[in-house]
């Protein structure tokens, strides 16, 4: 065995003269341990609420969304040929815009987005209905599906008899102040289903109608705002979508369910690795107790470096021993704090046992906990890399007071 190594692992776990070095080292150890697993704990409850949202969204956007780079609307027929590509089972073409809500005696500002009868085929809409059906047929024109949110706002609910006024100003239409009502176009529907995803955006701002309604409102012919897509089974959404950016150049993008939401999950990841900052900051004061606890074992074995400098030993190598002693205390307390992090997370996943607190409100009942792999290796190298840097000051004040 590498000779600095054996004597850096006795001096670790053999008792010494004075028993306070003992408990400073065990001490050491301890807080690397607790600093690693609240950093792998704290990020895989990040995940796991990451992983939450991500099958929320799931259920409502599409796997891939086609939209045009400069203009509102653009012609799908300039892309017919590429929609027939075998990588796409089935897709929808669709106009999202801006209308002004009338119910009752409530108004406010809402997306409009019509879609085909057969939208629900390009996600699991039907998952996230809580009342009444998706039913946006082209053969009942005045129909809609909303919002939570929408409806507990306007005080709407399924199959109502009173109709639902769209408005939506028309094209190059002067307004007249006599009769500014004849500057808009204007419709009405009855809700047919009432679904929840959970988000903002969507529970309190979208309405679906018919597609052939939405054309009619917003004066469109075959123009659409985007054309959303289903991935055939068994292909990757991410080469599908190369494939498909590739065949349409660069007047059109295609954006995968990660991209459709990117400031919502680039806000996620700034607020996880944040968190990860300010923890290892924490944990950086966790690792200063080597310092501490390789000066005293410099001090306490004087007598046995002044022994092995009697047999031969050079200062490069008692050096070594106290520098291999403290990356010893940094690996040994990463690896457990790595440890008592995943059994942790294994609870929390099985049993639930923190919970949100939130009563039956909540889509979840406890935190959600998923553990990444890549997360644990960063983890681990950012503990042992601390631990190595703290335990250089040490030893080369040993070497310099020879």
């Amino acid at each position: 065995m590498y000779f600095p190594l054996y004597i850096a692992k006795r001096y670790l776990f053999s008792r010494k003269k004075n028993h306070i070095i003992n408990w400073v080292s065990f001490i050491s150890v301890c807080g690397v341990a607790v600093g690693t697993m609240a950093l792998v704990c704290v990020l895989s409850v990040f995940n796991g609420f990451q992983g939450v949202i991500e099958d929320m969204f799931s259920a409502f956007d599409p796997p891939l969304r086609i939209t045009a780079v400069q203009g509102k609307t653009f012609e799908p027929d300039s892309i017919r040929q590429v929609l027939n590509h075998p990588f796409i089972e089935t897709y929808c073409e669709v106009i999202e815009d801006n209308a002004l809500l009338r119910y009752a005696d409530k108004q406010l500002p809402v997306v409009v987005k019509g879609v085909p009868a057969h939208y629900a085929s390009i996600n699991s809409l039907d998952s996230i209905l809580l009342d009444g059906m998706f039913q946006v047929d082209e053969r009942f024109l005045h129909t809609a599906v909303a919002g939570i949110g929408l409806v507990r706002t306007i005080g709407a609910s399924v199959h109502f008899v009173e109709p639902i006024w769209l408005y939506v100003p028309k094209r190059q239409a002067r307004v007249n102040v006599m009769q500014p009502d004849h500057a808009f176009n204007r419709d009405f529907v009855y809700l047919q289903g009432i679904f929840m995803v959970q988000q903002e955006k969507y529970d309190y701002q979208l309405l679906l109608i018919p597609l052939s309604m939405a054309r009619s409102l917003y004066q469109y012919r075959t123009e659409v705002s985007a054309i959303e897509l289903k991935v055939a089974q068994n292909i990757p959404v991410q080469q599908a979508q190369m494939e498909l950016q590739s065949a349409l150049g660069e007047k059109y993008v295609v954006k995968n369910r990660y991209e459709q939401q990117a400031e919502f999950y680039n806000m996620l990841q700034i607020e996880k690795w944040v968190t990860y900052l300010i923890l290892s900051f924490i944990l950086l004061i966790a690792v200063f107790n080597i310092i501490g606890s390789l000066s005293m074992l410099i001090i306490d074995k004087s007598s046995d470096v002044q022994l092995l400098q009697n047999l031969g030993a050079t200062h490069q190598t008692i050096q070594r021993i106290f520098l291999l002693e403290g990356w010893l205390i940094a690996i040994v307390g990463a690896l457990a704090g790595v440890v008592l992090g995943l059994f942790l997370c294994y609870l929390q996943a099985e049993f639930g046992l923190i919970s949100l607190g939130g009563g039956e409100g909540f889509v979840i009942s406890s935190y959600p906990v998923r553990v990444v792999w890549s997360d644990v290796v960063i983890i681990t190298l950012t503990v042992i890399c601390m631990g190595f840097l703290a335990a250089v000051y040490p030893s080369k004040y040993f070497y310099t007071k020879q």
